[in-house]
């Protein structure tokens, strides 16, 4: 059986750089958060810990995601080295206050790459890249959500336990706006 031959990216050089940039960039975002999820366990916030993990884990698939899109596209796809991952946090808070920052960097991240793709008309690409849009939506959505509870319900007293219970009921439904 004779072996497949690619000849040709189907990406430019550019294109491909940059998704190479986001595969590394979800990869360091699924260790942060399992970084927090370690956290939070740690501190005895079990749902915000679950919460990590699940989150983790679809950064994970995201990458993966992208990983494979730009082998299927002829391109080389680079597995990541990941380091210098925050492990301790000064609050509850602040946790997903980083959380929040992350998911909002990494749409800026995914729009940048989708302005390279329009400038050069990678249009495929382009459209490869709407599903992240939906994902980035809903994990913004999410990650708001979550702050909001420390506003709503305050950390006084048993707050933070309040907080960590309502953590795991976030949902997000189509057509919901932050």
């Amino acid at each position: 059986m004779k072996d497949l031959v690619r000849h040709k990216s189907l990406l430019s050089t550019e294109i491909e750089s940059s998704l190479n940039q986001q595969i590394k960039k979800e990869a360091h975002s699924s260790s942060l958060y399992l970084a927090m999820a370690s956290w939070c366990d740690r501190n005895g916030f079990d749902s915000s810990a679950q919460y990590f993990y699940d989150q983790s884990e679809e950064e994970r698939k995201h990458q993966m995601k992208l990983f494979h899109y730009v082998l299927d596209m002829g391109g080389t796809a680079i597995s990541p080295d990941i380091n210098n991952i925050k492990i301790e946090y000064m609050s509850f808070r602040e946790v997903f206050e980083e959380a929040l920052e992350q998911e909002i960097a990494i749409t800026q991240s995914f729009k940048n790459i989708a302005a390279k793709c329009h400038k050069e008309q990678d249009f495929v690409t382009l459209e490869f890249l709407n599903w992240f849009f939906k994902e980035q939506r809903e994990e913004e959505f999410k990650a708001r959500r979550a702050l909001e509870l420390f506003d709503l319900i305050g950390e006084a007293g048993t707050g933070r336990w309040e907080i960590d219970r309502h953590i795991a009921k976030i949902k997000y439904s189509e057509g919901e706006e932050s």
